[in-house]
């Protein structure tokens, strides 16, 4: 069991050196397996890629598809179209709340985090000009509307992080709606009064507007598409898959059949960026595969045993253990999928087991694997917080006080939230 804590020790360390996890995870997984009595060589070939290769090979369309999805609704201006008009009805005297609300409608509609950030980025410096509101407050803004509750929380939502879950749980996207809707509320809710509180805080210190040194994120419209036609992908991807019950490869085919189909007088930059969506959720398939990957080796060690013997013995809940165990994995990952993708490769079918055997539903797992993965995954070595700060021009001193507390602390009481509500029944 030593030899897994050094292993995770060592896995989040490197990530947090700024290390890939591609090829920091494997070196994680060789200190597990010396430690854990296994032949290094058979551990990496075999355990390590087994569970590397089959994670990919369920999982690999969902990421391409998604991420074809996101870059063509930012190469079109769709995304851009959404956020702008969104941003129009809330007004400027509300920047906080159009930027977070802006952010959360892309997410929810399966554009990928990492889209969403550079589709609202020029929307928020323009309100939180007018608005007269410290830049500062910009990255947690976007962090609140795009990596918190519509990732893991909202019922229905396709991003990744709420579909995993569902291989393990035998579930579907819609899982535990009420314990959805609550983490939904204590997050965006939690998070919004922080934010509305920070921004007076600032204000009254004297701490206000000042423009980025680098501009060339700044142009706010240029030509967009009609708000609601960019509207219709967003949409389909959402009712193919949660009312017709459509597999998420075809709700994702038939939103980017829209997007085309709509925005046939672009048709040149299709194949751009198509060819952009599909070079990048390679990385973003490899990382989480890696991880997973892990996650593998760490469930065949004898320690493994004594390991799952501690978890499962945190009294009270078995879902407390699921919380513990996805919110420490997806710290030291530094990602919410990858995270998860460790806890429930190893422990997942035992807590379906528990499902099955305690009357606790196997849809509460669902949404407290799906919560507790957005809760410690942004730390402040996670790629998407990384990105984040990057394209806003911020540092981690000037911003990251503020998403730590809208992006970890607040979602992990969400968490807890949760679990009270599933133990009486209420799911």
């Amino acid at each position: 069991m030593l030899g897994i804590i050094l292993g995770l020790i060592v896995l989040m360390a490197l990530a947090y050196l700024g290390w890939s996890i591609i090829w920091v995870a494997p070196i994680a997984a060789g200190v597990v397996a010396l430690t854990g009595g296994l032949d290094l060589l058979d551990a990496y070939k075999d355990t390590y890629m087994g569970g590397f290769v089959d994670f990919a090979k369920a999982w690999f369309p969902v990421f391409m598809l998604g991420a074809i999805f996101g870059k063509l609704m930012e190469n079109t201006g769709m995304a851009k179209s959404v956020a702008v008009a969104l941003t129009k009805v809330i007004g400027t005297k509300r920047a906080i709340l159009g930027v977070l609300v802006s952010a959360a409608v892309l997410t929810y509609g399966g554009v990928s985090l990492f889209v969403v950030v550079f589709a609202v980025y020029p929307l928020a410096l323009t309100l939180f000009r007018e608005a007269n509101i410290s830049r500062r407050l910009i990255p947690a803004t976007v962090a609140l509307g795009a990596f918190t509750f519509t990732m893991t929380a909202v019922p229905g939502t396709p991003q990744i992080q709420n579909l995993i879950p569902m291989d393990y749980f035998k579930t579907d996207p819609m899982a535990a709606p009420i314990m959805g809707i609550i983490g939904t509320i204590v997050m965006a809710g939690g998070g919004y009064f922080y934010l509305r509180w920070r921004e007076k805080k600032l204000t009254n210190n004297g701490e206000t507007f000042t423009e980025p040194k680098d501009k060339n994120m700044t142009d706010e419209e240029g030509n967009t598409p009609n708000f609601f036609l960019s509207l219709l992908p967003l949409i389909s991807v959402l009712v193919t898959l949660n009312v017709f019950k459509w597999d998420i490869v075809l709700a994702l085919l038939t939103g980017i059949v829209l997007i085309m189909l709509l925005n046939l007088h672009k048709f040149k930059s299709f194949v751009k960026a198509i060819n952009g969506g599909a070079v990048g959720s390679v990385t973003a398939i490899i990382n989480t595969s890696a991880a997973v990957g892990f996650g593998t080796v760490v469930k065949v060690v004898p320690g493994f045993d004594k390991l799952t013997e501690m978890l499962m013995g945190i009294k009270g809940n078995p879902l407390i253990s699921e919380a513990v165990a996805v919110n420490i994995l997806a710290g030291a990952t530094g990602s919410a999928s990858g995270g998860m993708g460790i806890a429930l490769e190893a422990l997942g079918s035992k807590y379906y087991d528990i499902a099955m055997n305690s009357g606790i539903s196997p849809e509460a797992f669902h949404r407290i694997a799906s919560l507790s993965s957005g809760g410690l995954d942004a730390l402040p070595h996670n790629g998407a917080v990384l990105t984040l700060l990057t394209i806003t021009g911020l540092s981690h001193k000037d911003s990251y006080k503020d998403i730590f507390v809208v992006a970890v602390l607040i979602p992990v009481i969400s968490v807890a939230v949760a679990i009270v509500f599933a133990s009486i029944g209420i799911f």
